[in-house]
């Protein structure tokens, strides 16, 4: 019975932590909404079905978060998005003062995500 709650509080304290990061990521172009939302909706899943259903069920996001569970889709405008803020993101690295190491690093782990989430279907 205890092993169960704190199971489901450590659900719950991941669901809103996503939430809380996911509306960070509302007013800092730096920080995606929605893959905070699909972690949060997830979570919610095992902890806390309330939050998970508001989730799906809201206006904005709920379609997003309902593609990527039915289908594992991506919209093309979140793709061009995404790619374009890891060319931004690696161009700022590249002047930056970081370890050479890191500048072909943090680029080249960026390539395989854009490569992975390119391959994901749109609808």
């Amino acid at each position: 019975m205890i092993r169960r709650s704190m199971a489901i509080a450590l659900w719950r304290a991941l669901a809103i932590t996503c939430v809380a990061l996911a509306l960070l990521g509302t007013v800092l172009p730096v920080l995606p909404t929605v893959p905070f939302l699909l972690v949060a909706a997830w979570a919610g899943s095992r902890g806390w079905p309330r939050l998970e259903a508001w989730l799906i069920g809201h206006p904005a996001h709920g379609p997003a978060i309902q593609r990527w569970r039915d289908h594992g889709a991506v919209p093309r405008r979140a793709k061009w998005l995404a790619s374009m803020m890891m060319v931004v993101s690696a161009a700022i690295l590249a002047l930056s003062a970081a370890p050479l190491w890191l500048k072909f690093a943090v680029p080249g782990l960026m390539a395989t995500v854009a490569a992975w989430l390119w391959m994901r279907p749109e609808a």
